[in-house]
């Protein structure tokens, strides 16, 4: 062959090689992991053998991994492990486990692994394997598991804004609109009653966020998630017991030993900040006994939303939550009804209430059980 022809190949080869799609590589590392350095190097060694290969790289602390890593293990199937971690193709190399490369995962050592990632390399250039990423917003379109998050977050939080432990906050802000009824000082219903709501509501709201950050720096698991399942259906299994034997045993509401301080406190109130700082107070008291909806969805968030999205989700939570707040303190405002005829509907429907917030809890904790069984979480 002239040499001509030779020279002509070649760059017509090299001008395919450039113009096809890339294979995409992600890896997660670890500043100071020596395995993350050698999978590096390895990487940037066999780098030239294959100028179609596009290595993305996420520090595995960085706010975009804890974001993005967790999705891309759900759209693998697999649990997350020690770095390094990288997916190409159909393989995910996670906790030093090939998944996808062989028909079961297996553990190579050594430069057996380096042999199995070049492997999974070549077999995903040669079969122009879509980027991994691009599995994410497949699986987003698929997962019954994100479908479900909005149904799933109202249904917890009408749960939450029913259990009893609210209405006994909802009672305590009635006698805080009452004191100030009787002061003759008619404005100051309406205010105490909306800074009372208000305080709740960024109480509650940015204890979610904590709550939801350290979940998601944690790396959440599926035993994790299993167990907030459990939880949930076995408080509202207990709830449930409430509707056919109510206060018998032990009963998921404040404490009775609270409620006397929970009530001067209240009943103390003459002032909008002084509504605001019980409202702080009251939900501090009021969390023990109603975190089970509220843990059970933050889970949730934690595994099928980023960070951004489940912020958007907790401040929809929280509004839903504080309905009752704001419809009881227009209601007495506006003169609809009287705090002693609220507080009798509330006595008389106890077993009702601690009903519904138990068949909703127990359904939200299988729900979320069942996902995790068939892979949809």
């Amino acid at each position: 062959m002239k040499p001509g022809l030779v020279c002509l190949g070649a760059v017509l080869l090299s001008a395919f090689a450039a113009s096809a799609d890339p294979t995409t590589l992600v890896l997660f590392h670890e500043t100071g992991c020596s395995h993350c350095a050698r999978t590096e190097a390895f990487l940037e060694s066999i780098h030239p053998d294959y100028p179609e290969l596009e290595i993305l790289r996420y520090e595995i602390h960085e706010p975009e991994s804890l974001d993005l890593l967790p999705k891309l293990l759900a759209a693998y199937n697999v649990d997350e492990g020690s770095v390094p971690i990288l997916f190409v193709g159909d393989v995910a190399f996670v906790g030093g486990v090939f998944y996808g490369l062989e028909e079961e995962p297996f553990t190579p050592s050594g430069r057996t692994e380096e042999i199995a990632l070049e492997r999974a390399i070549r077999v995903a250039i040669d079969m122009q394997a879509p980027s991994p990423l691009s599995r994410i917003a497949e699986s987003a379109g698929s997962s019954l598991a994100e479908n479900l998050t909005i149904p799933a977050v109202i249904l917890a939080a009408a749960a939450d804004s029913v259990n009893p432990c609210t209405f006994a906050v909802l009672v305590l802000l009635l006698g805080t609109l009452l004191v100030a009824e009787r002061r003759g000082r008619r404005a100051l219903v309406l205010k105490a009653g909306f800074a009372f709501t208000i305080a709740v509501f960024i109480s509650y709201f940015l204890m979610g966020i904590g709550i939801f950050s350290a979940i998601q720096a944690a790396g959440i698991q599926r035993p994790f998630i299993m167990a907030v399942s459990s939880l949930a259906i076995l408080l509202g299994l207990w709830n449930t017991k409430d509707y056919f034997a109510y206060g018998k045993w032990f009963t998921i509401e404040v404490p009775q030993r609270w409620r006397p301080i929970v009530k001067r406190l209240t009943a103390s109130v003459v002032s909008v900040p002084g509504a605001f700082c019980v409202g702080v107070l009251d939900s501090l008291f009021l969390l023990p006994c109603s975190s089970g909806p509220y843990i059970a969805i933050l889970a949730l968030l934690s595994k099928t939303t980023t960070r951004a999205e489940g912020i958007l989700y907790l401040l929809f939570y929280n509004v839903i939550f504080v309905l009752p707040l704001v419809a009881i303190t227009l209601a007495v405002r506006l003169g609809f009804t009287t705090t002693a005829r609220a507080e009798r509907w509330r006595s008389a429907r106890l077993g009702k209430l601690h009903l519904v917030s138990g068949m909703i809890m127990f359904l939200l904790g299988a729900g979320m059980l069942v996902a995790v069984f068939v892979g949809w979480m």
